[in-house]
């Protein structure tokens, strides 16, 4: 997958979250979760867009690594509400909690790349080293 299928995923995933959101029902508790759950589930895709934007490999991946702590807060909330009676649509939260781990799984793969690849040396730190 390159970096603009992952990017388009990260929107659509995004707008499964709003149009979720826009779907509970309830009172304060379901208020108050997905103002929750609208906050950490639309930030991967704004935070990945900023990752594009890295100043150093260091920078990405701090960006990269937010965007894995924001889909795992995401996971959590989405467990939370389908405990409730807040979605009325089961089926389309279980593919929404799908969709959400197999993008952790792609970032925390992103993340373990990267770190990697930041401890490799270059060509260009060799011939400094020398």
């Amino acid at each position: 997958m390159n970096r603009i299928e992952l990017e388009e995923r990260l929107i659509n995933f995004a707008v499964m979250i709003v149009d979720l959101t826009e779907s509970m029902t309830g009172g304060r508790s379901a208020q108050h979760l997905s103002g929750q759950l609208l906050r950490s589930g639309t930030s991967p895709a704004l935070n990945y867009g900023e990752a594009q934007s890295a100043e150093s490999a260091r920078d990405f991946i701090h960006k990269i690594q937010i965007v894995l702590k924001e889909l795992r807060e995401t996971n959590i909330c989405l467990k939370i509400i389908g405990r409730t009676n807040s979605v009325v649509n089961k089926e389309k939260l279980e593919a929404i909690l799908k969709e959400n781990n197999e993008l952790i799984s792609i970032f925390v793969k992103t993340v373990s790349t990267a770190q990697k690849n930041q401890k490799q040396p270059t060509l260009t730190s060799e011939i400094e080293n020398r």
